[in-house]
């Protein structure tokens, strides 16, 4: 089923940006397994409960690829409706070119300026440090969740994520689970252009944990999160290969990281992925798989809440 879905937000962000006519096509579709597997098997999150106190928290470093994080929050459950996803980047819309925190429901922080989203990511981590440290007690846990990222190329060419990792690793974040969306394309061709260094190397001697997947094989993601997990004391750094434009004709090219696919590409994408040739389609399937997940969704937050109850009265 996460293929299903991962395919079904190819086809939104295609027409999202087909329709603007402006937009960067290219990280959402080599991305949509790792997001998909994130908000539909690893997140510990609440469509119906945007501001749970103990959510995870997801930041897309690599903010040109918005249509992603939309077509996600519109599929799990999140209130954006799909007249936003028709507006994407036009004025007042609830859709704009990147994140913006305090439009949408779900959109941790904005992010747009490469590197400060994955450093952000290292401050909610240590935000959820310090608040454990101060409110958790014996018998009473009440906060424990973890920080996730999705960061390109182009946010780790950046001083300021370098910065902020290093210290990651210095305090021993293993809270922080970040993917390294590693499709070797930047925007004017391959990265080596001017990004040559071993990215792996980098991290492990900042203190992460460091791991190498296929991020289109949801198998291996989801597995990778639990090895994150599994280490709670190293932040990870998930090494995540992918195509850029995973399943249209230009796929791998540089062509489609800032631009619109084209109308016959488009065509061309639906019909390989085996989609519905319908603008903005998504099957009663995908949709249904989301209310599914809901009832656990909600639980997950119910039981937060009698935990916090408890929490409120042994220690007023």
């Amino acid at each position: 089923m996460i293929t299903t879905v991962a395919n079904t937000i190819r086809g939104l962000v295609a027409d999202m940006v087909e329709k603007a006519n402006s937009g960067h096509p290219g990280m959402p579709l080599g991305a949509a397994e790792i997001a998909t597997v994130l908000y539909a098997e690893a997140m510990k999150h609440d469509p119906a409960a945007p501001a749970w106190p103990d959510r995870d928290r997801f930041v897309l470093s690599a903010g040109h690829g918005s249509s992603l994080l939309y077509s996600l929050l519109h599929l799990t459950g999140y209130p954006l409706p799909m007249e936003e996803l028709k507006r994407f980047r036009q004025l007042h819309s609830n859709a704009p070119g990147h994140p913006e925190f305090g439009e949408v429901p779900g959109v941790e922080t904005t992010t747009g300026p490469l590197g400060q989203g994955i450093a952000n990511a290292v401050g909610m981590a240590l935000a959820e440090r310090m608040l454990a440290a101060r409110f958790n007690r014996p018998g009473h846990t009440i906060i424990d969740h973890y920080t996730y990222a999705i960061a390109g190329d182009g946010c780790l060419m950046e001083g300021v994520a370098a910065e902020a990792c290093s210290l990651a690793g210095d305090l021993q974040l293993g809270k922080l689970i970040v993917f390294y969306d590693d499709n070797e394309i930047s925007i004017e061709g391959s990265t080596d252009l001017a990004f040559k260094e071993n990215v792996p190397q980098r991290f492990t001697a900042y203190g992460w944990q460091v791991l190498q997947i296929d991020g289109h094989n949801p198998e291996e993601i989801l597995k990778a999160i639990e090895d994150a997990k599994a280490d709670t004391v190293r932040p990870t750094l998930i090494v995540a290969q992918t195509e850029i434009g995973h399943g249209s004709p230009l796929a791998g090219n540089a062509q489609v990281h800032g631009a619109p696919l084209g109308k016959e590409n488009v065509i061309a994408l639906k019909k390989t992925l085996g989609l519905s040739a319908e603008e903005f389609h998504v099957s009663p399937e995908v949709y249904g798989f989301f209310q599914e997940k809901q009832a656990l969704w909600t639980k997950l937050r119910q039981d937060w809440e009698k935990r916090f109850t408890a929490w409120s009265s042994a220690y007023p």
